[in-house]
């Protein structure tokens, strides 16, 4: 049942395509052979020209007044002459308490030896397998 479903879809699919096949080929065919006959495409009705009305003119841009700046002055004042000083920074540490406790210290653990990785080589030669070699040569050199 299955394989004369799949039959029959192969063979609709089979005509779909003939028959676009064949609808490409007698369109290009028309195409080639018989000159378009577009209908006359009416042209454009011309634009009327509007009639021209007296604009006033544009008002004029009143200037307005121009700001005097003050000058920049041409010298810096002087800086004060009574900067303060910087307080003086303790270049020394202070001793440590004499009651510091005693840290306890931490019992060693005994951990095995990591097992040891296997060393292995890479053949450098491809063994060779006859059907894939070629045959031998026949020539002597």
């Amino acid at each position: 049942m299955a394989s004369s479903k799949s039959f029959i879809t192969l063979f609709l699919l089979a005509l779909t395509f003939s028959a676009m096949m064949s609808m490409t080929l007698a369109a290009r065919h028309l195409m080639q052979t018989t000159a378009p006959n577009f209908p006359g495409i009416p042209s454009l009705p011309s634009i009327p020209t509007l009639p021209q009305g007296n604009v006033p003119p544009l008002p004029t841009i009143p200037s307005l007044p121009q700001p005097t700046l003050p000058s920049m002055p041409t010298t810096l004042p002087p800086l004060p002459s009574n900067i303060p000083t910087l307080p003086s920074m303790p270049t020394t540490l202070p001793p440590l308490p004499s009651n510091i406790p005693n840290i306890p210290t931490i019992p060693q653990l005994n951990v095995p030896p990591l097992p040891s990785i296997p060393t292995f080589t890479i053949p450098t030669t491809m063994p060779s397998i006859p059907f894939l070699s070629p045959p031998p040569s026949t020539s002597t050199p």
